[in-house]
Parts: C-alpha cells; sequence; structure tokens
C-alpha cells in the first residue's frame, strides 16, 4: 500500500465497523522503534536549519525525514532544529532503526 521509503511501509490495516455496518478501514499503530541501527553522521543544528533539507543533504530525500526523527527519538519532527548546536544521529540510507 505504501513505498519502502514511507515510515507506513509494512504497517499492517485493520477495519473499523461503525453501528450503521460501514466498514472503515485504517492503519495500525507504528511504534518508534528502540534504537538507531548504523550512524552514517551526527549533524549540529544551526540557526535557521529545516529538517527536510538536512536530510536532502545526508540521504538525498527530503522526504525520508522521518528517518531522523526515529532515529533521534523525537515523535514532533520541529523539536529536533528547536534547539541550535543540538546534535542529531542521521541513519545510514535505507537502514532501520533496529
Amino acid at each position: 500500500m505504501f513505498p519502502v521509503t514511507s515510515r507506513y511501509h509494512g504497517i499492517d490495516t485493520a477495519t473499523f465497523t461503525d453501528a450503521d455496518g460501514k466498514k472503515h478501514p485504517y492503519l495500525r499503530r507504528r511504534f518508534l522503534p528502540d534504537a538507531v541501527g548504523t550512524v552514517l553522521a551526527e549533524h549540529a543544528v544551526t540557526q535557521g536549519e529545516r529538517l527536510d533539507n538536512i536530510t536532502a543533504r545526508y540521504l538525498g530525500d527530503p522526504e525520508q525525514f522521518w528517518r531522523l526523527c526515529d532515529a533521534n527519538d523525537a515523535m514532533d519532527p520541529a523539536e529536533l532544529t528547536a534547539e541550535l548546536g543540538r546534535r542529531l544521529r542521521v541513519p545510514m540510507p535505507g537502514v532501520d532503526a533496529i
């Protein structure tokens, strides 16, 4: 259903049936991985940086920002660039957390 590059790739679907009998498909919950796999680099956040630009620089695809979120235990992507100097773990491209 989702491409391999999506954070939702491989997440199971389920169906909710409402009181009228209408079925509503949905994705099951996605949990953050426990730990990051191989780290490609560490990046120190500077003034005005955006997560999509950081991800494009290291992983070649700005839509892979979720990999940095997973690698840094962040539920909210904005928190990763909110503090200047914060060091972000950048995972190897295409390597999922373990």
